[in-house]
């Protein structure tokens, strides 16, 4: 039986987009920024809160990428890079090493390269993860 890690992001809203930080284990892994909460409409609100399994995906637009499939009246959410998420994100999650304002980053690319092998190395060994967003 695999077992489950668990990656927690607790966020902050406001009305230009939605801060947070990704912790594994205590330890900070990486900010995020999403869209502003606009209850759950697609491609211009950040995801509800709860706990989503994890699972790999591609899609042209990103490549390979970490997905987040089973988000109610949602679909193709990923985890991807972006700095900027009125601009950039259509209701997905972007890593960022720093956050610049709300729903603002920057190096996402380098973010997401680091959330992407914790992810990747705890997948290669069988197990599940999970995200629970607060």
């Amino acid at each position: 039986m695999a077992i489950q890690h668990t990656l927690l992001l607790q966020r902050k809203y406001g009305a230009q987009g939605t801060n947070g930080t990704i912790t594994y284990q205590g330890e900070e892994i990486c900010h995020t920024i999403e869209l502003p909460d606009r209850n759950n409409i697609p491609r211009i609100s950040c995801i509800p809160v709860g706990r989503y399994k994890l699972e790999k995906r591609r899609y042209p637009k990103h490549g390979e990428q970490i997905g987040i499939p089973m988000v109610l009246g949602r679909e193709a959410i990923l985890i991807h890079a972006a700095n900027d998420a009125l601009r950039e994100l259509q209701g997905c999650i972007a890593p960022v090493n720093t956050l610049t304002g709300e729903g603002r980053g920057d190096y996402s690319g380098k973010a997401l390269a680091k959330l992407k092998a914790l992810v990747y190395s705890l997948w290669d060994m069988g197990d599940e993860v999970y995200l629970n967003i607060r």
